[in-house]
């Protein structure tokens, strides 16, 4: 198979934040599908097949006179990724018991050490919402749980749940490199017991799970958070991140109407990682 090109957009924003977390956001609504922050602000990609003259008219941020922002395009291809990546891509620590690296990085002494090569995928530990996953993930047990990591990118929440104890885990994502570069890092970490599947929600017809991550956008998981209830038994966990502070009523509104009652919820910079139980 040919390798993709990309189109990058190199951001650069005023303030940094909350520029650069509204930015990301509003670019994943319209297809981009991965970010990299940087001191100036963030690269994102999009499969130069979804690309259109267009398609930045519809992001707000834009035309908001409370933010300065500028940017250049090129396109990229996928054998150069790995190269952008080692340029810039530095280890990320998670309670000094977790750290999710790059393969040309030293082996880390903590109790989780994370092999990933995230290539276009999203899911290296960076985003305040793939960081956050990781903490509950830390914090919670998974032995000899069942788990789903919807949306998975990188699978770097599945192989977590996997070194945690979780005996069968199934990563999906929509996307095929997604699902190409899942199963490079499930092989990479070891984790044989990680099924990786390539779809969406109409893939959990009759599945069950004890444990539902899920770090997508607040409109897919409103969507698909009835799904993921229907997945699990009472007592289930669902761990939800991928949206802001503000809609976190929005989401705990949209738990409740399907059984599933709000616990508690990490926190960083205005992003939420949120964690529901179904009711008894």
């Amino acid at each position: 198979m040919s390798n993709l090109v990309y189109v990058e957009y190199a951001f650069k924003v005023k303030p940094l934040q909350p520029t650069t977390d509204i930015l990301i956001a509003e670019l994943g609504e319209v297809g981009f599908e991965s970010f990299v922050e940087e001191p100036h602000g963030v690269l994102a990609y999009i499969q130069k097949s979804e690309w259109s003259p267009r398609l930045l008219d519809s992001i707000a941020i834009l035309e908001n006179d409370d933010f300065q922002i500028g940017y250049t395009v090129k396109e990229i291809e996928q054998q150069n990724w790995n190269a952008t990546w080692e340029q810039g891509f530095e280890p990320i620590q998670v309670d000094h018991r977790c750290v999710v690296r790059a393969p040309f990085h030293e082996a880390a002494q903590v109790d989780f050490d994370i092999v990933i090569m995230p290539k276009m995928s999203f899911g290296t530990g960076h985003h305040e919402t793939t960081y956050m996953m990781l903490q509950h993930i830390l914090d919670h047990d998974f032995k000899d749980t069942s788990v789903l990591d919807m949306g998975s990118g990188t699978a770097v929440l599945a192989i977590l749940a996997a070194m945690k104890g979780a005996c069968t885990i199934d990563a999906i994502d929509i996307d095929h490199w997604c699902y190409l570069n899942a199963k490079e890092n499930v092989v990479r970490n070891n984790c044989s017991h990680i099924n990786v599947y390539e779809g969406d929600v109409a893939l959990l017809v009759d599945k069950k799970y004890d444990i539902v991550l899920a770090n997508i956008n607040r409109n897919i998981l409103m969507k698909d958070i009835p799904a993921y209830a229907k997945t699990l038994p009472q007592g289930g966990m669902l761990f939800l991140s991928g949206f802001y502070h503000n809609d976190l009523s929005l989401i705990s509104d949209c738990c409740r109407g399907v059984g599933l009652q709000y616990v508690a919820n990490h926190q960083k910079n205005d992003w939420i990682a949120a964690q529901y139980i179904k009711a008894e």
